[in-house]
């Protein structure tokens, strides 16, 4: 039988209790996940590229373990489709948090599918009590000194908190 690999690609600037749903979520539908961290500068992230690796390896750590299945982070800088083809992924994983990111996800599954149509997409919906975190968001909070404990994991806070500090 044929390994089922799948790929959750992100920019994880930071890790967030929602991607951590996402992916907990996503390990029990394949025998191998692939976290994918994009380059994608343009967003402006706070951390650099091996910074955000780094930080969701040592999220998913425990994920990885109590799944009993093979996760792996690697940082990726081309097309999303290509990129599933170089780790063998026949499923991207996205999640979904509101109407809004529907329209963007189904415009990106369409061109995705084009590109290469032995490659599904599969939706996972956020668990409603994550539904509201992004990223942007935490990174707003803590630029203006807010609590972000609760919409990422602890690590991630205090490396967040710390870097915007200038103490990272």
């Amino acid at each position: 039988m044929t390994e089922r690999i799948g790929l959750y690609p992100g920019t994880f600037d930071p890790i967030t209790n929602g991607h951590i749903d996402i992916i907990t979520r996503a390990a029990k539908l394949v025998d191998r996940l692939v976290i994918g961290v994009a380059v994608n500068s343009g967003k402006g992230p706070i951390f650099n590229l091996e910074e955000r690796v780094a930080l969701v390896e040592a999220e998913i750590r425990p994920i990885a373990e109590k799944a009993g299945i093979a996760v792996e982070v690697r940082p990726f800088s081309s097309l999303l489709v290509q990129f599933a083809r170089e780790v063998g992924a026949k499923m991207i994983i996205r999640g979904l948090r509101a109407v809004s990111d529907y329209d963007y996800e189904c415009q990106m599954t369409g061109m995705n599918y084009r590109l290469d149509p032995g490659i599904e997409t599969v939706f996972l919906m956020a668990s409603e009590h994550h539904q509201f975190i992004s990223s942007r968001f935490v990174k707003d909070i803590a630029r203006f000194g807010g609590d972000i404990s609760s919409f990422v994991p602890k690590l991630t806070a205090d490396t967040t908190m710390a870097k915007l500090k200038g103490d990272a």
